[in-house]
């Protein structure tokens, strides 16, 4: 806002007197560019005040390049991020105030509609969700990752949740963007989840100094092969209530049903499938479609998130309510994971690392689903897309756990994205009513 003012008043924006002309003037952008406009003479009248704001709007924040449309763009990368999809931004290509960020999200993915028929948004939960990428603002990490989930079908956007998947191309993001120099033959990236404060490492394949997207590794809910990512969640345990079990009690009983409360890189709340009258064998679109269940399992999940210290469960997406059943392909469990109002296809990355840490908590309904546990262990999560692997060890004897999992990803799109929300015209309106 500050620096839009200063640019307004260089501009002779800022006071009443009538200017004929604009010479030669820098204007530094919330983006952090300087973009050169020379010699715009209006010779047949001075310019009003409103005139010369849109003037300094029309070109300002467009990276220098003026806009042969009244449409706002800005850079955008979309990427595929394990199971889950959509638009990668620099923190400093978006306005700093979190609501105004936010409208141009929602301009931006077309919510307010089901399907985002009027913007980049793919009509559900999984490819409708923001990464925002910038420097680090600690020392222990490389990079800033902060994750928006944007509802769909409402003017909402979240950003109390990570999101695991979009995790997986966050390191790619950061070594194409350059804000990470790339090793040969792979590339550690620091990651500081800024929604959980939490630290990620994800190893990238960077053979001969370049990001690699090709390969041979295949994951549960994505297309095809790629090249593999790792992740390791580090003290991942109370990342949004600062407790692994916040109510303090590893079970509980919520509406007639025992639940496990845990926040382990994502808040959930855990029950078995059963005591909804779940078997397994429903396609994720019958229990989408169950609503006398969504509707039980909701009750449920907004008094788990007031328990756990979540008191506005009922409008965000935390805490994510999880079924547990037996495992039907060898694995350690079954689960169906939601987001929270709808199955997910395959499971969250975060939901995986909370699950199979539960699996090692004594009194969690997940360990004794699962049996003895001990550390290193390996636990394999059936979900209706196939199963996903975590790796959990304890690097010391009183360090906290570290889960891994692998992932893929894959850059699909760079450019510029177009959006009728206007950030720029909030912040002149905002200044102009400040002066």
């Amino acid at each position: 806002m500050q620096r839009l003012g200063g640019a307004m008043e260089a501009a002779g924006i800022g006071d009443e007197q009538e200017g004929a002309q604009i010479e030669n003037f820098a204007i530094n952008a919330h983006i952090g560019s300087i973009i050169q406009k020379k010699a715009i003479h209006r010779s047949i009248r001075p310019m009003t005040r409103s005139e010369r704001i849109e003037l300094l709007i029309r070109y300002t924040y467009q990276s220098g390049r003026a806009m042969s449309n009244d449409l706002y763009s800005l850079p955008c990368v979309l990427m595929r991020g394990g199971t889950s999809k959509g638009p990668f931004f620099l923190a400093s290509d978006l306005p700093g105030d979190p609501a105004q960020r936010d409208r141009l999200l929602l301009d931006l993915m077309g919510s307010g509609h089901p399907l985002q028929i009027d913007g980049i948004g793919g009509g559900n939960a999984l490819s409708s969700k923001v990464a925002i990428v910038g420097p680090a603002s600690r020392a222990d990490a490389d990079i800033d990752y902060l994750f928006a989930q944007v509802r769909p079908d409402q003017k909402v956007v979240d950003t109390t949740p990570n999101c695991g998947n979009m995790l997986a191309a966050v390191g790619p993001f950061a070594i194409e963007s350059g804000m990470v120099a790339a090793s040969d033959p792979q590339t550690l990236v620091r990651i500081h989840n800024v929604n959980t404060g939490k630290v990620v490492l994800a190893t990238v394949q960077t053979p001969r100094g370049r990001v690699s997207y090709r390969g041979d590794t295949a994951i549960a809910g994505a297309p095809g092969t790629a090249a593999p990512i790792s992740l390791a969640f580090l003290d991942a345990a109370g990342a949004r209530t600062g407790k692994l079990l916040p109510t303090g009690a590893a079970s509980e009983w919520i509406d007639g049903v025992e639940v496990s409360c845990v926040d382990c890189a994502m808040p959930m709340v855990m029950l078995a499938a059963s005591a909804l009258g779940v078997t397994g064998e429903e396609s994720v679109a019958a229990l989408n479609a169950d609503t006398a269940m969504l509707a039980r399992l909701e009750r449920i999940r907004i008094e788990a998130g007031q328990r756990m210290g979540i008191a506005d469960a009922a409008d965000r997406v935390i805490p994510k309510p999880v079924l547990l059943l037996p495992p039907r392909a060898g694995g350690t469990l079954q689960v169906r994971y939601f987001m929270p109002h709808q199955c997910h296809s395959a499971l969250a990355i975060t939901g995986a690392v909370g699950i199979s840490t539960a699996c090692v908590t004594p009194g969690t309904l997940a360990q004794r689903m699962a049996g003895e546990l001990a550390l290193p262990a390996d636990v394999a999560l059936e979900h209706p897309s196939g199963r996903l692997d975590v790796a959990l060890h304890r690097p010391g004897p009183d360090a906290a756990i570290v889960a891994s999992v692998v992932r893929t990803a894959r850059r699909l799109f760079e450019g510029r994205v177009f959006a009728s929300t206007d950030p720029r015209r909030d912040a002149a309106a905002a200044w102009s009513s400040a002066a």
